[in-house]
């Protein structure tokens, strides 16, 4: 990131009504102020005192607390249960090698008092919370804050609701605390080895925490040094991010898994056979980090019985709710993210397997079986798959853009999915033509609406509907696939049949309506009994 401005620094000055030419003095005056006070921490008792701390030793806490000893940073670590402290501290060497870096361990110290954790912080201390989401994360701060000094800065790094964020924000602000609702994705390989950070909150803390985040994130770019980590904006944004980050991964995983279950139970590709299919995929448009973990799973055997291990799991899926604070979210924001709400609701039907079980002995449907060209629609389900991913993202960001009108977050799509490109879950290649749309036109409406992505959709469409129209005749439910290509349909139309319902709604509750030779904002009603004409 090097000289480049901060979007934190942005947002105040804007918001303060200060000039560029503002800005950039301010800017440089922040920079050298931030090496002197780097300097001064260093020299203040900075052999004793530790760079940040972590509470919460959980898998994903102790993997972000080495990564950061990887990355040079010295760190203090409490957790509520001391044996774990001790356990970890202890299994520090027994690391294989590449875990934890030569050096590294003598950078961790545990505490068994939360008082003597926070008095071996350097200020302004930073400490990071890693607990479970909601009330436990209260807890957590109502006990640092009698410790804490002005100043200081609380990140809660967990699933975090934003509105929990939000509020949390709002209260430590008027404390006098300054607080970072972060998302942390990547999963526990990520947090080790570099995970994408979504940091949001007060804007003065984000350069103190800038140095370690941005070390200890997933890098892309050409020369692999680009971080994937930076400032997205105030309160809840942060969190709100990674929220839309995990709806999309609820999306992306529907779908792949309604494309095993086509290319299994449709076309009956066996396994071995699905495996060299997410190959070759995974080396084309569909790259990515799911696809790619997709391809090992059908390799692994299972050592008691030595049958697939894929087939011997139960098919009940499970969910942290972040899926549906987005679907939530989306009915409050009047947008339609219909494909991650059926993703949502796929995992709701999974889990009553017993009613499933009992359904199947009494409900029939189509009895058919493909008969067609097997690898002509194999790679139709390829441009199925690429075509509803396509909008299940174009859903994300709209959603993002009426969450940002709606809060006044001033969030960057382009670096948004900068963030996305490495380390985290739903990390793939196309992130990349995703970037180039906004970076092209900022203000897009809608990825569907760039000139590559609308030509994508175009080149997919056939494919896509005959796979579509294929599983329904099959009797094979495909919410993902369908809910993808009936959003496009609505999109693309000018007109729908809303109109109707207007008229419904006038009809019976006076709800009025507006017309289409009239000026919009202009309201109608009509008493639909007295004009209505029956004969």
């Amino acid at each position: 990131m090097g000289q480049r401005e901060s979007s934190a620094d942005r947002y105040e000055y804007e918001r303060k009504g200060l000039t560029q030419d503002d800005f950039q003095l301010s800017a440089h005056r922040s920079l050298l102020w931030g090496g002197v006070a780097a300097f001064l921490q260093r020299q203040q008792g900075s052999m004793s005192k530790h760079d940040i701390g972590l509470i919460g030793l959980a898998v994903m806490g102790q993997n972000l607390v080495m990564n950061m000893a990887n990355k040079g940073f010295s760190v203090g670590v409490y957790n509520r249960t001391t044996e774990t402290t001790h356990e970890f501290l202890k299994g520090l060497g027994s690391r294989p090698a590449g875990v934890v870096e030569a050096g590294a361990a003598e950078r961790i110290h545990g505490y068994d008092s939360l008082e003597d954790f926070v008095n071996s912080l350097a200020a302004p201390r930073r400490v990071m919370i890693m607990v479970k989401a909601g009330s436990p994360v209260d807890a957590v701060i109502d006990q640092l804050k009698p410790l804490l000094a002005k100043g200081d800065i609380i990140i809660d790094g967990g699933n975090a609701d934003y509105t929990d964020t939000n509020r949390r924000h709002k209260q430590l602000a008027e404390e006098g605390f300054r607080f970072i609702g972060t998302g942390v994705s990547g999963g526990e390989e990520g947090a080790l080895k570099g995970p994408s950070i979504m940091p949001g909150g007060h804007p003065e803390a984000w350069p103190f925490v800038k140095d370690v985040f941005q070390k200890i994130s997933a890098k892309v770019g050409p020369n692999g040094d680009i971080p994937c980590c930076d400032w997205v904006g105030e309160a809840g944004a942060g969190h709100y991010v990674k929220m839309v980050h995990n709806g999309i991964e609820y999306g992306d995983m529907q779908l792949i898994c309604e494309a095993y279950y086509i290319l299994k139970y449709g076309v009956g590709l066996s396994n071995r056979e699905l495996f060299e299919v997410f190959r070759e995929w995974n080396e084309g448009e569909l790259e990515s980090y799911l696809i790619e973990i997709t391809r090992d799973i059908f390799t692994v055997q299972d050592r008691e019985t030595g049958s697939d291990l894929v087939d011997l799991i139960l098919d009940t899926a499970g969910q942290k709710g972040t899926g549906k604070w987005m679907s939530q979210h989306a009915l409050d924001l009047g947008v339609p993210t219909t494909l991650i709400t059926e993703a949502v609701f796929a995992r709701c039907l999974s889990a009553q397997k017993d009613a499933r079980v009992r359904a199947e002995a009494v409900l029939k449907g189509p009895d058919a079986k493909f008969t067609g060209d097997r690898k002509q629609f194999v790679d139709d389900v390829r441009q199925a798959l690429y075509a509803s991913k396509l909008c299940s993202y174009a859903q994300g960001y709209v959603q993002l853009d009426a969450a940002a009108k709606e809060f006044g977050w001033k969030l960057q799509n382009g670096p948004i999915a900068l963030l996305w490109r490495g380390g985290c879950i739903i990390r793939s290649r196309f992130l990349e033509d995703i970037k180039k749309a906004f970076d092209k036109n900022p203000t897009l409406e809608n990825l569907l609406l760039d000139d590559f992505f609308r030509s994508a959709i175009e080149q997919a469409q056939p494919a896509w509907r005959r796979v579509v129209s294929t599983a329904i005749q099959l009797g094979l439910p495909v919410p993902g696939f369908s809910a993808a290509l009936t959003y496009f349909d609505g999109y693309r139309r000018g007109r729908l049949p809303a109109n109707l319902l207007q008229a419904q709604r006038d009809y019976f509750g006076a709800h009025t309506y507006e017309r289409v030779d009239k000026p919009r904002g202009e309201k109608f009603h009509t008493d639909w009994i007295r004009e209505r004409r029956l004969s």
